[in-house]
């Protein structure tokens, strides 16, 4: 088989107005699968068949019930498709059925239809165009008007040429089905063959399929693996959308594919349960639509129980649209812009249908997010997801989207995260404020303890703090140092400018430099100053702005001091006899307390090297 672009059409209309009769003509294939749909003369379930059209396009049809009692399956089997043949019989006109099929049409947004007056055989010309001006008015206003209106024949194959010929124009007129390379095939039918395994069927959109390729059963997240593929019987290495496909399964058991379940790539989509969307109620509508009440959402072949809240409307009349909730009994698989029906348990009734506007939303409704959806194209949702969640990570993008941006306008990528400008903007803000108190609270410390900093950006930004999780804040800290913000003192942050200043500890810093010197060269040790009323961090700041020298944890000196110090040293480790310890203190005038921690500091700025119990240079 080409890959050149398939087209499948629905078949809808009112119990016994010869649909599948229509179909058998159509393509010498008999869709009714059933011994019970030949015995009580009805289509059940699904059936599917095929033929070429006149000018070569090859088309499938999904027959799909019109008995009320078998809505369910005929919107498993029209849900994923948007070419419909919609069937009247000229002998008996518009029924409820026909009524509720149009209405599921409409609120699907189908893209094209062809009408079939059927059984024209039983009618005059007089009753056929009174039947021809009834189905024009009911179709007023939906999106089958101005369809074309085919007379025909089954039985005597009267008009039969004209609806090919209708249907090859209606296919020709219909944009190419997209490929986004995003898969997804809803299970209408799973089967088990003997010698073959498990075989799921349904109608492929979204991207192509190869026989090799690993999948994924969702939600119930099964793995497998495509052992072959089939089109209208043939087999093939390859599936396009839009087509009608039948998958040999390896590595899953029949049980674990049910109607309603997803076969896809790994990776690519994600099940919810939860959906924020468009609603809009059927134009006969016989009462309001409100929350309370029992619902049932169809999506694809997928069928959920679901709880409905309106946002902004307090119920919605025939014809009125508004956003909406919509809480499912369990998870299915969704995207931005699919199509779906919503029937009220109750009424047994079709009462409103409607698009996917978040298949992932946040806990709390916002009708302003999602109007700019509403407006939004499947290229703008990357954006769309970032300025709403403030940052994501960058693998979640495509599950949620079905895109994989390299870039995003308005949006800044930080290590594994997508971060909004605004959001960026608003966290640089939040670290310099909280440096800026940090440093003129303690000026004597270097900086603050990225911990810590987290914990206070996120005080300072509480909307940020599902966000801010460890890696972004990482991120985060790496982005603001190479913008030139910050800075890294050690294992500390600190604003770029900021310089360690002792302020009004000026006077006291003097005394403790001065406490240090007069002692020189066996100085006061850590624990002597400290109890002399000098508190660590004095010292240490001391150190760090060079009025004092660090040798070890309980040793501080003048810079003067360890400069004659390393003078010492170096002349000893160059002499023939080396650097001994004891040589060095005697040279220097102190004890071995002040000379074993100079001596260990001089060997860890690698000044002297130890060679046996002597020191040498350690460039010798």
């Amino acid at each position: 088989m080409t890959d050149d672009p398939l087209h499948v059409v629905a078949t809808a209309g009112h119990v016994d107005h010869g649909k599948s009769s229509l179909i058998v003509r159509l393509t010498g294939i008999d869709p009714d699968r059933w011994e019970e749909e030949k015995r009580r003369g009805l289509t059940i379930d699904l059936g599917f068949a095929w033929c070429t059209l006149p000018s070569g396009r090859e088309v499938g049809f999904v027959d799909v019930p019109g008995h009320e009692r078998f809505i369910r399956n005929m919107l498993a089997g029209i849900g994923p498709v948007r070419l419909v043949l919609f069937v009247v019989a000229a002998d008996e006109g518009w029924k409820p059925q026909s009524e509720e099929h149009l209405a599921i049409t409409d609120v699907l947004g189908a893209e094209a239809g062809v009408i079939a007056l059927t059984k024209r055989d039983l009618v005059e010309d007089e009753g056929l165009a009174l039947r021809e001006e009834e189905v024009r008015s009911r179709l007023a206003d939906t999106v089958l008007e101005g369809a074309p209106i085919v007379p025909c024949s089954a039985v005597t194959g009267e008009g039969l040429d004209e609806l090919r010929g209708a249907l090859d124009a209606m296919v020709a007129a219909a944009p190419s089905p997209e490929d986004r390379g995003r898969p997804r095939l809803f299970v209408d039918r799973s089967f088990t063959i003997k010698g073959s395994g498990t075989v799921v069927t349904g109608t492929l959109a979204g991207g192509a399929l190869s026989v090799g390729d690993e999948v994924r059963l969702l939600p119930s997240g099964g793995h497998a693996r495509v052992r072959s593929l089939q089109t209208h019987r043939r087999s093939l290495e390859r599936a396009i959308p839009v087509s009608r496909v039948a998958a040999n399964l390896a590595g899953t058991a029949r049980e674990d594919a049910e109607r309603g379940d997803a076969l896809v790539l790994p990776g690519q989509w994600r099940p919810t349960a939860t959906l924020d969307v468009r609603l809009r109620a059927v134009r006969e509508l016989s009462s309001p639509i409100v929350g309370r009440g029992a619902y049932k959402l169809h999506l694809g072949s997928a069928e959920r129980d679901a709880r409905l809240r309106l946002l902004g409307v307090r119920e919605l009349d025939a014809g009125d649209a508004a956003p909406a909730r919509l809480r499912l009994s369990r998870p299915l698989v969704a995207a931005f812009g699919d199509r779906f029906v919503l029937r009220e348990v109750g009424r047994r009734e079709t009462v409103a249908g409607g698009v996917v506007l978040d298949p992932d939303p946040p806990r709390r409704p916002d009708e302003g997010r999602l109007a700019e959806r509403e407006r939004a194209t499947p290229e703008d949702l990357p954006g769309l997801l970032v300025a709403e969640r403030g940052a994501i990570r960058a693998s979640e993008i495509g599950p949620l989207t079905g895109e994989v941006p390299t870039e995003i306008p308005g949006a800044t990528r930080l290590g594994t995260w997508w971060v909004h400008d605004g959001t960026l903007e608003r966290l640089r803000s939040a670290v310099a404020e909280t440096l800026g108190a940090h440093h003129e609270a303690q000026p004597l410390l270097d900086g603050m303890d990225p911990t810590a900093l987290r914990s206070a950006v996120i005080e300072t930004e509480p909307a940020l703090s599902p966000q801010l999780e460890a890696d972004l804040a990482t991120s985060l800290l790496e982005h603001l140092e190479r913008e030139g913000l910050i800075a890294r003192e050690g294992p500390l942050i600190r604003l770029a400018e900021h310089r360690v200043a002792l302020g009004e500890r000026e006077e006291e810093a003097e005394r403790l430099v001065a406490a240090v010197e007069a002692g020189e060269p066996t100085p006061p040790d850590v624990p002597a100053l400290l109890a002399d009323g000098f508190d660590r961090e004095l010292i240490d700041a001391a150190c760090r702005i060079g009025r004092l020298a660090s040798v070890s944890k309980e040793v501080v000196v003048t810079p003067a001091f360890l400069e004659r110090a390393e003078g010492v040293a170096r002349a000893q480790a160059a002499s023939p006899d080396g650097l001994t310890v004891s040589g060095f203190r005697q040279a220097l005038g102190t004890t071995r307390k002040y000379a074993l921690p100079l001596l260990a500091s001089f060997d860890a700025r690698g000044i002297t090297r130890r060679d046996g119990d002597v020191r040498r240079l350690a460039a010798d």
